[in-house]
């Protein structure tokens, strides 16, 4: 998901830089998306590594 959060990223500052304000804005919305939902996933499973972890298992 992260791979598709860049994708969309550099997708967004290439039609940044050729002046295609449309596209520029969709794709940065749907980067911001992805890396949200990707921090958000990120962050659980953080949470439930250091969880399993102090309970010695």
């Amino acid at each position: 998901m992260l791979y598709w959060a860049l994708m969309f990223l550099v997708v967004a500052l290439i039609a940044g830089v050729l002046g295609f304000t449309g596209v520029a804005i969709a794709a940065a919305g749907i980067a911001k998306l992805l890396f949200l939902v990707f921090l958000v996933l990120f962050v659980i499973s953080l949470a439930a590594h250091l969880s399993r972890r102090s309970r010695g298992v």
